[in-house]
């Protein structure tokens, strides 16, 4: 029996192809001990989260935690038992009960509920999304449609793309000068609205130029030859195939805009506000001047602002994991829209 022939063409271990194997296992590893770090985290905020959320007994959720406001958290002892009320409770219980010379410890924002973070967070990436949308396709058609290719547009390019690296403090201090002071809309939604807007007009202009390129050109010639304005093709031939690309976009900037704390905190939120911006309006216009509390801000408030312990803990990671919910179900709603679309629009 003849002995087995050695594959000629097999790569033959050289110090070069070591190093290169060693070099990829190191990026590898790498690769996983991030992910295994952000799954702790993400993990570690979902378990102690739910936790706050949900509950074991009908109706299984904490709806307090949903539609109540942010109160003291007061901590003190009643015959011999430890107690812990909201303000509203506490303040009931004084005046039913005799508490003596009890000693009593106050936290702020560890009682009652993120209602009002809730309804600021979502009128905030709403309406910020809303203006960034409209401005960055405006300006994405122009740049791809419209402009003559040149210095000056490559340069407005490069602009916009190093405005994507700005830190979002630098954004916050812009708005408060610009839209708080300047123009004097006060700590507002509509202040907060373009001062996010702008913070995130970069990606959403990028991201719709390239959209709006990845349509054939055939779509715009042949409506062009059948007599169609350039401004008809445009609306009827183009932007609806890059409409998909364009949400795509809207669900980058949505993660990036509910999540930032710097801008909002110049220029839209507050740390505490009894009323919600629709309550005792003069005009329905004085809804876009209204401060909000907002879901990233309360969370550094409470992580930062006031002394640690097992009370604030709770309000600190349930408040994170319905962030990260309402995030999330806004950013999936871009994601059947934009799926929608694009098995609607194909080419």
């Amino acid at each position: 029996m003849s002995a087995p022939v050695a594959n000629v063409f097999a790569l033959r271990p050289t110090p070069a192809r070591l190093w290169e194997a060693r070099i990829f296992w190191v990026f590898r590893l790498a690769t996983y001990a991030v992910l295994l770090c952000g799954a702790y985290v993400l993990g570690d905020i979902m378990l102690k989260g739910s936790a706050v959320v949900f509950q074991a007994r009908a109706p299984f959720i904490n709806t307090a935690f949903f539609t109540e406001a942010p109160e003291s958290l007061h901590i003190f002892e009643y015959r011999g038992a430890k107690r812990a009320m909201g303000d509203k409770e506490f303040r009931a219980f004084r005046e039913s009960h005799d508490i003596g010379s009890a000693r009593v410890e106050s936290i702020v924002y560890s009682a009652g509920g993120i209602f009002p973070n809730i309804v600021g967070t979502v009128l905030l990436v709403v309406g910020s999304m809303t203006i960034a949308l409209i401005l960055g396709v405006s300006a994405a058609i122009y740049l791809n449609e419209y402009a003559r290719q040149g210095p000056f547009i490559q340069f407005i390019r490069l602009s916009i793309l190093n405005l994507a690296g700005v830190p979002s403090i630098v954004f916050g201090l812009f708005g408060f000068g610009m839209f708080v002071i300047f123009f004097g809309w006060n700590v507002s939604l509509l202040a907060g609205w373009f001062t996010l807007a702008f913070m995130v007009l970069p990606v959403i202009i990028t991201a719709s130029e390239e959209s709006l390129k990845g349509v054939p050109k055939g779509f715009r010639e042949g409506s062009l030859a059948l007599g169609a304005t350039k401004w008809q093709s445009i609306r009827t031939n183009v932007l609806p195939y890059a409409l998909p690309g364009i949400l795509t976009s809207s669900i980058l900037g949505i993660a990036r805009v509910a999540g930032e704390t710097a801008p909002i905190m110049f220029t839209a939120a507050y740390v505490m506000r009894d009323k919600l911006p629709w309550h005792d309006l003069e005009n329905w216009w004085d809804f876009m001047f209204q401060g909000v509390m907002a879901l990233p801000y309360h969370i550094y408030v409470v992580s930062s602002k006031i002394p640690q312990n097992e009370y604030t803990s709770r309000v600190q990671y349930g408040t994170a994991f319905v962030f990260l919910a309402v995030v999330a179900l806004i950013a999936l709603t871009s994601i059947l829209l934009r799926n929608k679309l694009r098995a609607r629009y194909k080419w």
